[in-house]
């Protein structure tokens, strides 16, 4: 049975489009037939992402208002065999999208895919609450920042009531992937600890994802980082959240920040002086 994923939280510029990449192309690396959906109608930014800018022919916004087959839409990655893209319009009208052709669209790739990632642009406007609207599950990206906890506080309220499922007597399933995180800022106190995020949010842990230049480099060279860079502690996250979205039971250990060995006390401290 296929699940729809949104991707989502309040705040922009936390890594939902990285993440909904990472996670898709991890999910597809694992044998699972998985979509990813731009939302961001005027915006896109997904096929960037994920190198497929020069393919994009037809739209979301195409399908929706039926321009456009599904299957003209669909982008097949070149990398990945059972990762898809279908990418978001870049007309500026925001009305473009509605609730029914959303819904057609999203039946429709329930039939083909394991996994339907929508990418949903930052707020609580209408783009926002359409991509959550169909959705089974919530993956809610955040930094360990006071302003991105607290809006991502204010999404989870809108998963527990502007989504079907919750309008049918549901619940819900809604996952934390902290990103951005250094755990040496934290250990010192200059930005919010694991547990504090937890402590507010207090919806279930899918993953942390450590600050690194390689989700960087992975996003200005069209790739997953998933793919460009596997062994990198960053795609080792995304690896082991997508694991735990298939069911699997692995711990999520909180990074530490590296301990100094005394040669490099010792030559820090001279450098210093």
């Amino acid at each position: 049975m296929s699940k729809v994923v949104v991707v989502t939280s309040g705040k922009g510029g936390v890594g939902k489009t990285t993440s909904s990449a990472s996670l898709g192309a991890a999910l597809a690396q694992a044998g699972q037939k998985v979509v990813v959906v731009d939302f961001d109608v005027g915006l896109r930014n997904l096929d960037l992402v994920m190198g497929a800018e020069r393919r994009v022919v037809f739209d979301l916004v195409n399908v929706v208002q039926g321009d456009a087959k599904l299957a003209q839409a669909l982008i097949r990655d070149k990398r990945v065999e059972t990762l898809s893209l279908l990418p978001a319009s870049q007309t500026r009208d925001k009305d473009a999208l509605t609730e029914e052709g959303v819904g057609r669209v999203i039946e429709e790739l329930r039939q083909t895919f394991d996994w339907i990632i929508c990418d949903s642009p930052a707020g609580i406007e209408k783009g926002a609450t359409l991509a959550m609207r169909f959705a089974d599950t919530a993956v809610v990206v955040t930094n360990p920042e006071v302003s991105s906890v607290r809006d991502s506080d204010r999404i989870i309220g809108m998963l527990d009531s502007k989504t079907v499922t919750a309008e049918t007597g549901g619940q819900m399933d809604k996952l934390l992937l902290l990103t951005r995180y250094d755990p040496a800022r934290a250990a010192r106190g200059e930005m919010m600890t694991v547990e504090d995020v937890l402590e507010i949010l207090a919806i279930p842990l899918l993953g942390i994802v450590v600050e690194s230049p390689d989700v960087l480099t992975a996003s200005n060279m069209g790739c997953p980082v998933t793919v460009l860079n596997p062994v990198s502690p960053a795609a080792k996250a995304y690896d082991e959240a997508a694991r735990r979205l298939l069911g699997e039971t692995i711990a999520v250990k909180t990074p530490q920040a590296e301990k100094k060995g005394f040669m490099s006390r010792l030559f820090g401290r001279k450098a210093v002086a």
